[in-house]
């Protein structure tokens, strides 16, 4: 059992899947301490605000440039290439690519840092003077992050080509404890520009030099190389750019609630903390999933097993689609006392909770289709094609701008975590559509009575546990929350326990057999599901 986290343990889907669970949910854990930290230390307002903002031109200066290749793209390739023996081959791409891109990123910082002033004044223009100072001083600390994470992760590609997935799980570790610690060191001193120092002290440590040790152990060599020449290096650009001239919604969500949501104090901040508890579920069910099963989907695809490719993905997104839906409904029914818990404490109040629990719920409607579209994503990028759903991606994030305006208006903040919602489905159904019409992954092979039972037993557990936590009202009071939770606690897992056992499902033993035989023609397949083990 132990094995899996030696790192150097080659993985299977299975093992992969654990480790990376395992990981997700202790990096989360950390995040939570570092999202806490900062509630307590900064609260919810015009600071925090451009705490937040400060991320957005990093974030985006990575996205057009890196575009997700080092993970999605080289792992492509370098598998092959390994898969084929020929080591002088990967070794070169490797270095071309590392060398090629670092090059453009340190330009792509460099023009981002003088003209990081003209940007951030038409992207939060409702910011005060004094506010836009210091988002503007913040990005300009967190813009050479960005090298750190690029090179990380194509040198954990490498790794996880290798199916070592041990040292780029855990490399996000350090990273969150890094800016945990800027905080609590640097925060009389350096104000919230400390938590900014601490995340780029954190990427050289984690994401960077984490994988890099890694890499050089298991004798991953690199040399200058600027033959941009290359077929192997053409390939990947073709592949990449695809991803890097494209917006995904699933990126994009949060620039946009930043920019609609810049003109109200702490609604950036408020929306920002309810997305982070969002995405630790989003990180255990699909985001640990679907890193695993990319070099698999891979490999079977490489080999021409269409079939088993097709039903192995499928036999993911039941999994991990199914478990998401039960857990929604423990999410809505603990939304208030869930964040209260979370978050209140310091300068972050229970007016601030109530807030921010509004949005949690509203985000925790959603969760399914986050879960699901990274796996219909990568079973597009384990085919080799990157440009069909990026083009449907961005398509759709640029309807949707015409409804994060419309229900922003009409609603406010709120209307913006509603249209956040109908985004990413629209998103999701886009991406299965696509693969179905192209006769990759038939819709009609998911087990949708399995799926049936388990939103009939989500919808029931949910209103009971709502009911049954009204019995405690939820006003500021650390006794009043647990009790709340517990409750809620209780009566889910009660709940869901016999509606599937009342509905006979077969999703529990699906959930823990390593080569399950799901229902409905879905094959067995290692590299797929929850039994198989946004931001670092």
């Amino acid at each position: 059992m132990f094995r899996v986290f030696r790192p150097s343990h080659e993985h299977s889907a299975f093992s992969a899947t654990l480790l990376l669970m395992s990981a997700v949910m202790l990096s989360r854990v950390i995040g939570y301490l570092r999202e806490a930290y900062i509630a307590w230390a900064f609260g919810a307002g015009p600071q925090t605000d451009a705490y937040v903002a400060g991320f957005t031109i990093p974030d985006w200066l990575n996205y057009i440039v890196a575009g997700g290749t080092a993970s999605i793209t080289f792992v492509s390739i370098y598998t092959r290439f390994v898969a084929d023996n020929h080591e002088e081959e990967a070794q070169e791409t490797f270095s071309i690519i590392i060398t090629v891109m670092t090059a453009v990123l340190i330009v792509g910082v460099i023009l981002a840092e003088m003209f990081t002033p003209q940007i951030e004044r038409h992207m939060f223009s409702g910011f005060a003077p004094e506010q836009l100072d210091l988002c503007v001083h913040l990005t300009r600390i967190l813009l050479p992050a960005q090298i750190f994470f690029y090179v990380g992760g194509v040198v954990s590609a490498v790794l996880l080509s290798r199916r070592l997935f041990f040292l780029p799980a855990f490399g996000p570790l350090l990273y969150n404890l890094a800016i945990i610690l800027g905080g609590v060191v640097a925060a009389r001193s350096l104000g919230i520009a400390s938590l900014a120092w601490g995340a780029l002290i954190g990427s050289v440590l984690g994401p960077f030099l984490v994988n890099a040790i890694g890499a050089a152990r298991i004798g991953t060599g690199y040399s200058i190389n600027f033959d941009i020449r290359n077929s192997a290096f053409r390939e990947w650009v073709r592949m990449s750019i695809p991803l890097m001239v494209g917006v995904s919604l699933v990126t994009a969500d949060d620039w946009i609630l930043r920019y609609f949501a810049s003109g109200g104090a702490g609604d950036i901040t408020r929306l920002n903390y309810a997305k982070r508890l969002f995405a630790v579920p989003i990180a255990v069910l699909g985001q640990a999933t679907s890193q695993a099963t990319l070099p698999f989907f891979a490999r079977l695809f490489g080999e021409k097993r269409l079939t088993e490719f097709a039903e192995t993905v499928n036999a993911s997104i039941y999994r991990i689609v199914a478990a998401s839906i039960l857990a929604t409904s423990f999410m809505l029914a603990g939304a208030l006392p869930l964040i209260d818990l979370v978050y209140r404490r310091g300068r972050f109040l229970f007016s601030d909770s109530q807030e921010t629990a509004m949005f949690f719920f509203i985000f925790s409607i959603s969760l399914a289709f986050w879960s699901a579209q990274g796996l219909y994503a990568r079973a597009f990028y384990a085919a080799g094609n990157t440009l069909t759903p990026m083009l449907a991606s961005s398509l759709v994030t640029l309807a949707s701008l015409p409804l994060y305006y419309t229900l922003h208006r009409s609603l406010s903040t709120v209307g913006l975590a509603i249209a956040s919602d109908v985004g990413i489905v629209a998103n999701t159904l886009v991406l299965a559509v696509l693969l179905q019409r192209r006769r990759l992954v038939p819709a009609a092979s998911l087990p949708w009575g399995e799926l049936a039972k388990a939103t009939l037993t989500s919808v029931i557990a949910g209103v009971l546990s709502y009911k049954v936590a009204q019995l405690v009202m939820v006003n500021s009071s650390r006794v009043a929350d647990i009790k709340a939770l517990g409750l809620i606690t209780l009566t889910w897992v009660a709940t869901t326990a016999a509606g599937l056992w009342i509905t006979r499902s077969q999703l529990p033993n699906d959930l823990r057999r390593r080569r399950p035989q799901p229902p409905q023609r879905l094959d067995p397949a290692a590299a797929s599901g929850l039994g198989e083990g946004m931001e670092p």
